[in-house]
């Protein structure tokens, strides 16, 4: 598997992303700012990077730059934020990032964006600085996470399919039938959340790195959206 650097200054994302990508199998390293980030950079040459846009010391819009004028450029960069602007997307795809993640990270785009990038799927770019036309003539804005694959709207999260309204087996052990109810309940959850887990550890008053831990022993398969889309 690969080895991925995280960096992003937000201790909970590092530690919520390097739980996830362990368990895929992948050797995650975690930088807090760019200085950190460079030096894992000399040192280990990660295969892929996961970037945040927004630091504190040097923003990674600019660390991108830097590897690229450099000629460290080598490996695909995913780019993360939860305030970016469309024009910073273009910049950073122009620069040589490969995709963007809107914050909160779902797990589907998440794992989704990493297997591009290990795969070195390249990026769209040949529509980037022009709006998307649609058949009629008309204009539609670009989202961030468009613009970074060159004016293609990010795919939907496949519906899962859960209902609100489920019947469990009351005759059989309690343990089963409660790890039974916990997987629906769950499975329900990150439906109508589509897939975001900051958004269902707050529905459901769990820690992030304490819900995917449960989700992981009640056998809730967080790749499935991945998968379907593939």
């Amino acid at each position: 598997m690969a080895t991925i650097l995280v960096v992003d200054d937000e201790l909970g994302i590092r530690d919520l992303l390097s739980e996830i990508l362990n368990d895929e199998g992948h050797t995650v390293e975690l930088a807090e700012n760019a200085a950190q980030a460079r030096a894992v950079r000399a040192q280990l040459r990660p295969d892929l990077v996961l970037l945040d846009i927004w630091m504190p010391d040097t923003d990674g819009v600019t660390l991108l730059k830097e590897w690229a004028s450099t000629g460290l450029l080598s490996m695909p960069v995913i780019m993360m934020s939860g305030h970016a602007t469309i024009d910073t997307a273009v910049e950073a795809t122009r620069i040589g990032a490969t995709a963007f993640l809107e914050k909160p990270i779902t797990m589907a785009k998440l794992l989704k964006a990493v297997d591009q990038g290990l795969n070195r799927t390249p990026p769209k770019t040949s529509a980037i600085a022009a709006p998307v036309r649609l058949n009629a003539g008309l204009t539609m804005d670009l989202t961030v996470e468009a613009a970074m694959t060159g004016g293609i709207a990010p795919e939907p999260v496949v519906d899962m399919g859960p209902q609100s309204s489920q019947s469990f087996n009351l005759e059989g052990p309690l343990r089963e039938t409660r790890d039974e109810f916990e997987k629906a309940y769950f499975e329900y959850h990150l439906a109508k959340e589509s897939g975001s887990m900051t958004r269902v550890a707050e529905k459901t008053g769990l820690e992030r790195t304490h819900l995917y831990r449960k989700l992981k022993q009640l056998g809730v398969d967080l790749a499935r959206s991945k998968r379907n889309a593939l």
